[in-house]
């Protein structure tokens, strides 16, 4: 049948879809507009599906956090290319997404697509034009005693959200505005898992020898420039600081003082710091990666755990960080490189 150029019109501006496209599917289905409509998804998910095998490495990360913090919710979105994440369409695909996960809570990426609106999520994915994707997403939840805060960063591809057990109603509340510092410290630090006791001990054995022989090697160098040599320690986390460890450690530093003509009587006071060092030097995967353990950047002084401890104790109660999300976009994504060469040589024949 002829299709006139205003049913073209109409079509395009319900679908937003190429307007040769809309005459097409018009033609396929004899003028009916929903029968047009359906033809048209479909096409979309056909082109969507030429894309699987293109890589979304860019996107935004978007966050929600309830008025009375007691529920708050990370997701990741990824797109092929930052030109698109910063469309403002992108940009309110995220934020939308963020709400939807927030308030139904599916429970997982695949929930999620097969949802009402992951499939108003997958039309608007089309109009787009390229591989765009829920990537992952998380949900901290609170009680009355359980203080939750969060912290997007200002290029919105970096979002945290964490939680701290505490002793009352009002420790929790008086905690929230350290936890916003904490995961502001989260975001930049980027610490893989909360404690050293989340770690695999083949994964620590693995990492004590990749690290020790890596200072070895740099010590060489510094030491034909005749420059200071770094600490190689024998451990590299409290994993390895066992019991027997420990009192080595101690009966090593009291031969030590022993050997320097240190008078017993003042060794208490020596030992306590001289063990602190022992373990400082001897943790540097704890402080890269377990947040508990790292250096807190507003008070290097003090871990994260101690600053969340003393934090507490000056409102009167007691806290500790239990769990923390952290989203970056793009991260672990290997992203591939392209040939243009190669591309424009295909594309020529």
């Amino acid at each position: 049948m002829a299709v006139t150029a205003a049913q073209v019109k109409e079509l395009r501006a319900a679908t937003d879809a190429p307007m040769m496209d809309c005459k097409k599917a018009l033609v396929e289905s004899d003028g009916n507009m929903v029968k047009a409509t359906e033809w048209l998804k479909e096409r979309g998910i056909a082109k969507a599906a030429k894309k699987a095998d293109r890589v979304a490495a860019e996107g935004l990360a978007g966050i929600v956090i309830a008025r009375d913090f007691s529920k708050a919710t990370v997701i990741e979105i990824n797109s092929e290319t930052d030109f698109v994440a910063q469309n403002e369409g992108f940009q309110n695909l995220v934020k939308d997404s963020a709400k939807e996960i927030y308030t139904n809570q599916p429970s997982d990426v695949a929930a999620f697509n097969s949802s009402e609106f992951g499939i108003l999520f997958a039309e608007s994915i089309n109009k787009i034009g390229e591989k765009i994707e829920l990537r992952r997403f998380g949900t901290l939840n609170a009680d009355l005693t359980t203080a939750l805060n969060g912290y997007i960063h200002s290029n919105n591809r970096i979002a945290v959200i964490l939680i701290a057990k505490c002793d009352s109603e009002k420790t929790a509340e008086g905690m929230r505005a350290i936890l916003k510092q904490v995961a502001m410290h989260v975001s930049a630090m980027k610490p893989s898992t909360l404690s050293y006791t989340d770690f695999d001990a083949a994964y620590v054995e693995s990492e004590t020898k990749g690290r020790i022989e890596a200072l070895k090697k740099d010590n060489e160098e510094l030491a034909r420039l005749k420059k200071p040599l770094k600490n190689v320690p024998q451990y590299i986390s409290k994993l390895q600081l066992t019991d027997d460890v420990m009192a080595q450690a101690e009966a090593n530093i009291k031969a030590k003082l022993k050997e320097q003509g240190k008078p017993e009587k003042i060794w208490d006071k020596i030992i306590p710091g001289q063990i602190a060092r022992f373990i400082l030097d001897n943790t540097m995967l704890d402080q890269e990666q377990a947040l508990l353990s790292q250096q807190y950047v507003l008070d290097d002084k003090l871990t994260v755990a101690q600053a969340i401890t003393a934090a507490a104790k000056t409102l009167g109660g007691t806290a500790e960080i239990t769990e923390f999300i952290r989203f970056e976009v793009g991260e672990g994504i290997e992203k591939k490189e392209d040939d243009f060469a190669a591309e424009v040589a295909a594309q020529m024949g």
